[in-house]
């Protein structure tokens, strides 16, 4: 579970550092103000940014794989037709001549 502090904010008691060029912080500091933020928050908001769009879009990838074999799996052994789907198909097929 998050720490909050007093004022509501997250308690930050974690490090990461990281080497850059320096366009890369001229970058980053010139976004950073064009946002009204510090160069930390602004780098923090667009790594968490980042990594929740990463982890979304594989969770969705991974639910696309249990739904891919649950589609193959139905192919390949599909249930018997009810009653119901049965007498529609008789109904199309009157319909349509077929």
């Amino acid at each position: 579970m998050l720490k909050t502090n007093t004022a509501g904010k997250r308690s930050r008691s974690q490090r990461l550092e990281a080497r850059l060029s320096g366009e890369q912080k001229q970058l980053f500091v010139r976004a950073a103000k064009l946002q009204g933020r510090s160069l930390t928050d602004f780098v923090i908001a667009s790594a968490q940014e980042a990594a929740t769009e990463t982890v979304r879009a594989h969770d969705a990838l991974r639910l696309s794989e249990r739904d891919r074999q649950a589609f193959v799996s139905a192919l390949l052994a599909p249930a018997a037709p009810t009653k119901t789907l049965e007498r529609a198909a008789q109904r199309y097929r009157e319909r349509t001549g077929l």
